[in-house]
């Protein structure tokens, strides 16, 4: 990309988020939101009144804007409820239960008014997207206020959002306010809400929500007025005040793309303050004692799963984290998450790290999950299983259940490229297992072929150059590629764009010049390197390894006893090689012991004199 004219470099160097950029042209656009909300509990309705400073930080000249209304989903014959009425394996909270909404049930946003510094605009409401042609257009480097008047009905809690969820949580709001939709290098991207993945911009919100004052609300950022409406503050005796029947909590969250609250009369709130300076809240029901019992118990781990976080993936860079009971299962916010939370606790920690690891990669990184589900769902999964591993002491594979998933995926006609668009998978099963399965895959596969090192201090590398600038596939993979020396762009393509399988297999053994002939064959479409194991009949074991020619280079086993054997060319499906043993000597060869590969038939990974 081209330089911009000094003007707008001067622009850039002023701006907190496009000044830490790490290619030259980079840019990404701010939407700084203002709220004031009435909530009217017996109705299931408020009003809003939304102030959004937004910059256009691009290079292009727009005379048109969109908003996300999230809630429009939620009425029978949207998008979202045909595609769940279509779709021949549903989401089973979803099914066809939007298509049985009543008029009190259904959700809606209606825009009362709608201003550009000061100016009424003309728009128009398909679904959920509202599009605004602009009074004025918006120059690059330049500010525009919009103001906006809108009522809104929160719909019966089906899919994330919603009042009076199962488990009796009153609000888990959501998707819950008319969202400027994000613009980018890309172009808009006003995806209609189909109950998929999100992308939103980089903002500061200010949110002041007045409500029946026996509520007890918790939310992304921090509760600013705590001492006021009495959170957090159960054993300092302070003093709550209300106006009549209602209290005004004020929340403020910086440098986010996204706000969630949740409110319940019932809710207990507890906090931890770690050694590290971070305030972790959680907000629950405690009427059952198991329940009670098993969220007593969830701080302590909650914590050390942030420090494993912190060590292994780079620092979490807020001060505040909320699990708040609510939504419809487990869903990531900014600093916060909603779970359910009649669970085991086995069940309540593993879905509370794995909602709280998405801080990492979509709350921070915050890729376009919408183009590229894998890179949050699948390196959330990578996270949280290793971190589970590491707060339970697990032995074995922490990530044995990705990898049945994605060959049960691979050799299926429901196969599809991990690139397709989130909301466009033919299958819910495709998407489930592309983008957590795979996705993790991906990532430990990815360890195997740069290194442990190489990996871990890359992991960390992407988080601190990228974090807070929507990285693609690229971005990550140029940045192992820096820290391995290694050329990448094959295995991004493979895993990204194709659905080629792994299958690699030891052919046989020949005697050449007294020694063993070892041939290796390439079964399946996708390339990989190649480690094998030589097992003598006298217990010694000799590990092999053939780099790929695409890779240029060769892995660093930290002076570990390892034969690197010459390039193995992607074109040539058999690669033999003389190794200096005597084949009779030979009891057992065995390709990717450690079980690294996603390989479709492990049964020819292995040779032993028995083959023969």
């Amino acid at each position: 990309m081209k330089y911009f004219n000094k003007l707008l470099l001067f622009i850039f160097v002023l701006s907190p988020l496009t000044s830490m950029a790490q290619k030259p042209g980079y840019w990404q656009q701010e939407a700084d939101y203002s709220m004031e909300i009435d909530m009217d509990v017996e109705k299931n309705q408020f009003t809003g009144n939304q102030t959004l400073e937004y910059t256009n930080n691009s290079p292009d000249t727009l005379t048109r804007v969109f908003y996300h209304l999230y809630f429009n989903a939620f009425q029978p014959g949207s998008q979202m409820d045909v595609r769940s009425l279509n779709i021949q394996d549903p989401d089973r909270r979803v099914q066809d239960r939007i298509s049985k909404l009543s008029e009190k049930e259904i959700g809606y946003h209606k825009i009362n008014e709608l201003k550009q510094n000061g100016n009424k605009l003309k728009y128009q409401i398909e679904g959920t997207v509202l599009e605004v042609i602009l009074d004025e257009p918006i120059l690059p480097g330049q500010t525009s206020t919009f103001d906006m008047k809108f009522e809104s009905q929160v719909p019966l809690q089906i899919r994330r959002s919603g009042r009076d969820s199962k488990e009796g949580i009153r609000y888990s709001m959501s998707q819950w306010y008319p969202k400027m939709a994000e613009y980018d290098q890309d172009g808009w991207h006003p995806d209609p809400y189909i109950g998929r993945e999100f992308h939103g911009v980089w903002s500061d919100f200010d949110v002041k929500i007045t409500i029946d004052k026996d509520y007890v609300l918790g939310g992304s950022g921090n509760v600013v007025n705590g001492n006021e409406v009495g959170f957090g503050y159960e054993d300092e005796g302070a003093k709550v005040s209300s106006k009549g029947k209602t209290k005004t909590w004020h929340f403020k969250a910086e440098k986010v793309h996204d706000f969630m609250w949740a409110a319940d009369p019932d809710y207990v709130h507890k906090t931890l303050t770690t050694d590290f300076g971070l305030t972790l809240h959680f907000l629950y029901q405690d009427e059952i004692d198991s329940v009670k019992n098993n969220w007593e118990k969830l701080p302590e781990f909650t914590a050390k799963a942030f420090e494993v976080m912190n060590e292994n993936f780079g620092v979490y860079p807020y001060d505040v984290f909320s699990v708040i009971q609510g939504g419809d299962g487990g869903m990531e916010y900014a600093t916060s998450t909603l779970i359910t939370g009649r669970r085991t606790f086995g069940s309540l920690i593993g879905v509370t790290v794995h909602e709280l690891v998405h801080s990492w990669y979509q709350g921070v990184l915050a890729t376009n999950e919408s183009l590229y589900p894998w890179m949050d769902e699948g390196f959330t999964t990578f996270a949280s299983d290793l971190v589970m591993s590491e707060l339970f002491n697990k032995n074995g594979q922490p990530l044995a259940g990705s990898y049945r998933g994605y060959l049960y995926l691979a050799k299926s006609e429901a196969n599809e490229p991990m690139s397709t668009h989130g909301d466009h998978y033919e299958t819910n099963t495709a998407y489930g297992i592309n983008s957590y399965s795979k996705g993790a895959i991906f990532l430990n596969q990815l360890k195997y072929i740069v290194g442990e090192e190489n990996f871990w201090n890359g992991m960390k590398r992407y988080f601190n150059t990228w974090k807070f600038k929507h990285p693609t596939p690229w971005d990550f993979i140029r940045i192992m590629e820096k820290e391995s020396g290694f050329v990448l762009d094959w295995y991004l393509h493979d895993m990204l764009f194709t659905t080629k399988v792994i299958d690699y297999a030891v052919e046989g053994v020949n005697e050449k010049n007294g020694n063993a002939e070892v041939i290796l064959t390439r079964k399946g479409t996708a390339i990989m390197p190649v480690e094998f194991t030589v097992t003598l009949k006298d217990g010694k074991e000799e590990q092999y390894y053939v780099p790929l020619a695409v890779m240029r280079g060769a892995k660093d086993f930290n002076n570990d006893d390892v034969t690197i054997l010459p390039d193995w060319g992607w074109t040539h499906p058999t690669y033999t090689v003389e190794l200096d043993i005597a084949p009779q000597n030979i009891l057992k060869i065995e390709i990717d012991r450690d079980n690294y590969m996603a390989d479709i038939n492990r049964n020819n990974n292995t040779f032993t004199k028995s083959n023969q």
